[in-house]
């Protein structure tokens, strides 16, 4: 792991895109269904315990969340989506307040989105998909909570995904992830190392 993951902090939320740090540097935005272990995976992903916050209460996040490794690099907790309690009109406006942050933010360079292994390619998933594709934004999909099952339905789960998203189009990719038994994350941190142009560790 670059030791510049384990710097990460957290740097302000935003109810819009427009309230977002300047629109310059690096950016990957993490998204995902409310309960698909979003903020489990950025936590695992830099090594600290606390850096985004964990709920028993799905729904939660409800902003746009920025965290920066350094000066120009940044990462992105988008909105949890598609929790039952969470009135329509809310979830609309998430719905909008994303959609304009996909489209209009310069400085991102690609998607994490992060889906139950046991309950992938659902409504929102599809949506961000789609969204990846047409914004032609690079989207690497993590299958979380792959110590959940065994390893012969988790791999069946991946290959499963990896055939839904083979003709999709756009640059999709897809991995089973594990914040608990620390899963996966050398491949997430290869993707993230290179949309992020993240420099070398000093001394390599």
């Amino acid at each position: 792991m670059n030791p510049i993951y384990r710097k990460t902090c957290f740097l302000t939320s935003a109810a819009r895109p427009e309230q977002a740090p300047p629109d310059q540097g690096y950016e990957v935005a993490f998204a995902g269904r409310s309960n698909a272990g979003k903020s489990s995976a950025l936590n695992a992903l830099c090594d600290q315990k606390g850096l985004a916050k964990t709920s028993k209460t799905p729904g939660r996040t409800q902003l746009l969340n920025f965290f920066a490794l350094d000066e120009e690099r940044r990462l992105v907790d988008l909105p949890g989506y598609g929790y039952a309690k969470v009135s329509e009109g809310i979830k609309r406006e998430w719905q909008v307040s994303m959609g304009r942050y996909l489209e209009t933010r310069d400085c991102l360079k690609g998607i994490i989105l992060v889906m139950d292994v046991r309950n992938p390619l659902k409504e929102f998933d599809l949506m961000m998909l789609e969204w990846s594709r047409h914004f032609r934004i690079p989207c690497h999909i993590i299958l979380t909570k792959a110590d959940k099952l065994t390893k012969n339905e988790a791999n069946k789960a991946l290959f499963q995904v990896q055939s839904a998203i083979a003709n999709a189009g756009g640059q999709v990719s897809v991995q089973l992830f594990s914040s608990l038994k620390k899963q996966g994350i050398d491949e997430i941190h290869a993707c993230l190392d290179h949309w992020l142009e993240m420099p070398a560790p000093e001394g390599e």
